[in-house]
């Protein structure tokens, strides 16, 4: 999942490459890092494209087909639940600011840009929201 983020790794196909069943692996997955594989993988699409969106001249669409995203709807909408902003506004963002990152050692800022999917993003914006209803 790590190599290829931009593809598709739904539980069965994970399931088949480990040579388990797919309640085994999601069980297993979730038991190893703390969150199930959907949500892994959705961590890791955001952590690539926000470091595509820092890094590069890439156009946002770009970013996000290359980021394994079908629709620009949905990436920016995720994109924006889960970090708390815009593409174009995270990019602007970093423009502005000044280049202090060069101080920083690489594997201490991608630990602290490391988007927080301990919550499914509809959970989150049910709490935002005030709702307490369960689905």
């Amino acid at each position: 999942m790590d190599a290829a983020p931009h593809e598709e790794w739904p539980v069965r196909r994970l399931a088949r490459v480990s040579a388990v069943s797919e309640a085994h692996f999601a069980r297993s997955f979730k038991d190893a890092f703390g969150i199930p594989p959907h949500r892994y993988l959705l961590t890791r699409r955001i952590e690539r494209a926000a470091t595509l969106l820092r890094d590069t001249e890439l156009s946002i669409t770009e970013i996000a087909f290359d980021t394994g995203w079908s629709s620009l709807g949905t990436f920016g909408r995720t994109f924006r639940d889960i970090t708390g902003e815009s593409p174009g506004e995270l990019r602007a963002r970093v423009k502005a600011a000044p280049p202090a990152a060069a101080y920083v050692p690489f594997c201490f800022m991608s630990a602290a840009q490391r988007p927080d999917l301990t919550i499914a993003v509809s959970e989150k914006r049910r709490k935002e929201n005030g709702d307490t209803k369960v689905p």
